[in-house]
Parts: structure tokens; sequence; C-alpha cells
């Protein structure tokens, strides 16, 4: 009985130990196989992964600095363009600027001084326009920006969603890319838009002053003829006759509108009546800027003034 007993126990024990270790081994193959249909076990090389998505690939006629700063105003509108979470909610917002992410893999430049940068929205839950999402992740838009020439700037957009616990990549269908492209144009044109103000603002000022340099240096001239003209009475009133033609217009009838700015549509500062002289104190190519007898100044066509009788 006694042997009887003892071959069982060691029969059990060896079931036992046998049964832990197929156990064991399960475990260690299920591990295996899930790290294999893993998307980031099977993404072996950057190459893998760029090919994950269409991603969306244009050059704008700016420069680098240009781009830089309407892509960095849409990095911290803090929105992924493109995709939502609820029908009632179309715009997905509560997405942050991000210097990195292990979502993608390091990107390779090539030679070109490429710039990269991140938006990351986490909590999404099956966002649409990413293929095939089911469950709850986290949004990652990446932007290259590669200077082509002083004038010419390269933008690459890619946008994927990776699900929290199963790790599944979801590429974008080209919807997200496509409307992030759209807001970035957006700002860049009126970026560009206020540069152009800027210098055409600048040209006028220029003008101005040049006109006003011109119209300082014909009075000097015109002083010192006047210096030179003291023996004759009879020549120094013609001389001063002379330049007050040349400085001084009157209003042709019925009159006309004493404005802010050399702008049709500016302010209206006075109505000046019909043969109203006027001092010309500055001059462009269809404004003067002028003086009126009560020491007002303010701009008048040159269509609307005639030389005085």
């Amino acid at each position: 009985m006694h042997e009887g007993s003892s071959a069982r126990t060691s029969r059990q024990l060896y079931i036992f130990e046998s049964r832990r270790a197929c156990c064991g081994f399960s475990r260690v193959l299920g591990l295996a196989l899930l790290l294999s249909i893993s998307p980031f076990a099977q993404a072996h090389s950057a190459k893998d992964r760029e090919s994950i998505g269409p991603g969306l690939v244009t050059e704008f006629s700016a420069s680098l600095d240009d781009v830089l700063q309407a892509l960095h105003e849409v990095l911290e509108d803090q929105t992924i363009h493109g995709t939502h979470i609820f029908d009632k909610e179309p715009t997905l917002t509560g997405a942050v600027a991000a210097d990195s992410t292990p979502l993608f893999e390091p990107w390779e430049d090539s030679g070109a001084a490429s710039k990269v940068f991140y938006k990351i929205r986490k909590g999404a839950i099956a966002p649409r326009h990413f293929r095939d999402s089911a469950d709850q992740g986290t949004i990652a838009v990446r932007y290259v920006v590669t200077p082509v020439t002083p004038d010419r700037t390269r933008l690459r957009i890619d946008a994927i969603f990776v699900e929290t616990y199963h790790k599944t990549l979801h590429p974008s269908d080209g919807t997200v890319e496509s409307s992030e492209f759209k807001v970035i144009q957006g700002h860049l044109q009126a970026i560009q838009f206020a540069e152009q103000e800027a210098a055409d603002a600048q040209r006028r000022r220029e003008g101005t002053e040049l006109a006003a340099r011109a119209l300082k240096l014909q009075r000097e001239n015109e002083t010192t003829r006047l210096a030179a003209a003291q023996s004759s009475v009879e020549d120094l009133e013609q001389r001063v006759n002379s330049l007050r033609h040349e400085v001084e217009r009157r209003v042709k009838a019925p009159g006309t509108d004493l404005k802010a700015a050399p702008f049709r549509g500016s302010a209206k500062l006075a109505t000046l009546a019909a043969y109203t002289e006027v001092v010309i104190v500055v001059v462009t190519e269809h404004w003067y800027g002028v003086e009126t007898p009560n020491g007002q100044r303010g701009w008048l066509p040159l269509d609307q003034l005639e030389p005085l009788p």
C-alpha cells in the first residue's frame, strides 16, 4: 500500500509540473504572437512607418519664416482639423503642440534643413477619417517644413490615430492632412497680405518724404533767387508773384472736401468753398498736401485745384 501511494504521488507531481511548464510556454508564445501582429513590431524601419498613410506634400511661394509663423499659429489653435469624434461636435479641440512623439519614427533628413513639429490629441474615441478606427486612442499630426529656395518652402503633413490599449495604428484617409493644409494656407495668406500692406505704406511714406524734400529744396532755391533780386523792387514783386503761383492753388468751382489722407475714401476734415486759396505743402503724383487760410492742413486731389489767376 505504501509503495502504490508513493507512485501515485510522484505521478501527480509530474503532471502538475508539466502543466505549469506548458502554461508558462503558452504565455510566452501568446506574448510573442501579440508583439508580432502589433503595427509597431511590424514597422522595423522608418521607411515602413512612412508608408502607413498617403500624407500630403506641397510647396508654398513663401519664405521659411512666413511658413513657420503660419504653422506655429495653427499648432497653438488646439484643434485637429478635418476630423471629429461625435456627430454633434464637428470640431475636435483639446490638441497640444509637441516637440516629439513616439507615435512617429524619428524624421530622417537627407541633407535638407527640415524642421519637424507635432500636434497631439489624446483620448479621442473612434475619430472620423481614420481608417477602421473604433477604439480610444491618440491622434498625432506631424508637420515637416523644408526650405527649397529663399522664396519657396515645402510642407509635409502626416496624420495617424493609435489605439491606447491594442496599439493598433490607423492612418488618415487624407482628410485631416488636407484640412490642416487649408488652415495653414489661410494663416500664411493673412501674413503675406499684412507684409504687402506694410511695404505699400512704407513706399507711400517715402514718396511723401521725397515730395516734401523736393518742395523744401524748391523753396530754398526761390529764397536764394529772391535775395539776389533785392536791387530791383519790380523784379522782386514779379518773383514773389511767381513763387506764389507755384506754391499756391485755388479750389475749383463748386468746391471740394479737404481729406485727412491722400485717398478718396478717407475722412473729410472740412468743405472748402470754390476759389479758396491754399498753400501746397506736399506734392504727390495725384494729391497735394495743403494748408488752408485758417491754418488747417489736409489733402486735395490735383484735379480739384487750379493755378491762381
